[in-house]
């Protein structure tokens, strides 16, 4: 059987856009979200993960321009929904920031992941290198169950903050798999989960295990 070929240039950029974004868009979040630190050391972890976002988007932004594009234009598509979920799931404390940045980022790379696998090299790996690496999920997920550990009667609160970062989650991601991006579209297709329905089951699968490893009711 010969080897699919490599998909264009065009549903490239597209996804490296949504991916370029949002690296901005989590800057952005964790700059804020240090603030909500309970003191300066975890204030200086979480900035120095924003930093990391930085970097990230770089890379991004550096590869999409060497395709033809310009990064403005490849990323504006998926600002509005991006921007709806982030202005719908705004954190009013550091317990609900950690556990945006554990299930909410979480889904969203699992989402990018599964795109991902029907890149080619060298832009499936550059993807792959961007996502959160494990000390940032680790570092969240220890956040959480301290507190749990702390005062059990911190589940509830988190457990339903966390249904509602999954259900805005998987709608803004359905918004994105849905848009008018003929290219993305046709990539989202060629992965492993190219059917929708099965890639958001999928996504659901690994968003109910990652609750339960923390203490969180589903």
């Amino acid at each position: 059987m010969s080897a699919a070929p490599a998909p264009s240039s065009s549903a490239v950029v597209d996804l490296l856009g949504l991916v370029a974004l949002g690296e901005l868009f989590a800057f952005d979040r964790m700059a804020a979200d240090a603030r909500l630190a309970p003191d300066l050391r975890r204030r200086a972890e979480l900035s120095a993960m924003a930093a990391a976002e930085m970097v990230n988007y770089r890379r991004l932004a550096d590869r999409i321009t060497e395709l033809g594009a310009l990064p403005d234009d490849a990323m504006a598509p998926y600002v509005t929904a991006l921007q709806a979920y982030h202005d719908s799931t705004e954190p009013k404390d550091w317990l609900e920031a950690v556990t945006k940045a554990y299930v909410g980022d979480a889904i969203a790379d699992d989402f990018i992941r599964q795109i991902a696998d029907a890149l080619v090299e060298p832009d499936r790996q550059l993807v792959l290198d961007v996502l959160h690496d494990s000390r940032y999920a680790d570092f969240a997920a220890a956040e959480i169950r301290a507190a749990i550990e702390a005062d059990p009667r911190v589940a509830n609160r988190l457990s339903m903050w966390a249904r509602r970062l999954v259900g805005e989650g998987l709608s803004q991601a359905g918004r994105v798999a849905a848009a008018d991006r003929g290219a993305l579209t046709g990539l989202i297709a060629r992965g492993e989960y190219g059917d929708p329905q099965k890639l958001f089951r999928n996504l659901t699968a690994a968003h109910t295990a990652r609750m339960g490893a923390v203490g969180l009711n589903n």
